[in-house]
């Protein structure tokens, strides 16, 4: 075997390794038909049962990424290896023009590479699928009401008004609408806000929960303040502070 050969496959693994979080198939994640289950408590713990572990494993997914990328302002000055890293989750993270050199454009980075909690990823799921139970959850895995506005992209919801485009987005699998549900909410201009209380709330050293944020998802819901109470009364309701 040529010596340089193992060379480039340490090299590899070295890129790779940090990354891994991302390129790792997002597996089978068949939900069960919540129709099946009777309304109120079955259905309910049902629907828990099945969301809280993808909602988990999504979220230590993106810490894995946060702890390398805080290990790496912490050390001042990345190499090669470390910049093609940090311009890899920056794409994922759609910050354009990101100099993986600066420190302030790793700050802003790091605003966004952080856990949507548990509480409300779960009480907005349950929301926006009628605890699994949507026409979108069923045929499209979308358990948060997320739109694409490429044709063909998902379903055309039947209330459409006049004029409008979008369509409420299809997925593979239900691991890969939790995902796409944290990325928006990691990246999209409407929750600017929710990211920046979730960092201030870091930084004055205090849990970051459901509670909390929920009234920065304003702009989720066309319902506004409406939306947001209802949020909260789900969190409460179902105790999902717990998984926060």
């Amino acid at each position: 075997m040529n010596k340089l050969w193992p060379l480039a496959i340490v090299a590899l693994m070295f890129i790779v390794a940090p990354v891994v979080g991302l390129w790792l198939p997002l597996g089978a994640s068949k939900a069960p038909d919540f129709t099946e289950f009777a309304a109120g408590d079955a259905r309910k713990t049902a629907f828990f049962d099945f969301m809280v572990p993808l909602v988990k494993q999504e979220n230590e997914a993106v810490l894995s990424s946060r702890a390398r990328l805080l290990a790496l302002q912490e050390e001042g000055s990345p190499g090669w290896a470390e910049r093609r890293w940090l311009m890899l989750l920056a794409e994922r993270y759609e910050l354009d023009e990101f100099d993986p050199t600066d420190a302030a454009a790793r700050r802003q980075l790091i605003r966004r590479v952080d856990a949507v909690p548990a509480s409300i990823a779960l009480a907005q799921s349950a929301n926006e699928s009628a605890w699994g139970t949507s026409r979108f959850a069923l045929q499209g895995n979308n358990y948060f009401g997320q739109w694409c506005f490429v044709r063909g992209c998902g379903l055309v919801p039947e209330a459409r008004n006049e004029g409008a485009s979008h369509e409420v987005a299809a997925f593979d699998s239900a691991r890969e609408s939790v995902r796409r549900y944290m990325n928006n909410i990691n990246t999209h201009n409407a929750y600017a806000d929710l990211r920046a209380r979730r960092a201030s709330l870091r930084n004055e050293g205090n849990d970051v929960n459901g509670l909390a944020l929920a009234p920065t998802l304003l702009r989720y819901s066309e319902r506004g303040q409406e939306y947001v109470n209802e949020l909260q009364a789900m969190i409460r309701g179902n105790a999902l502070q717990q998984y926060d």
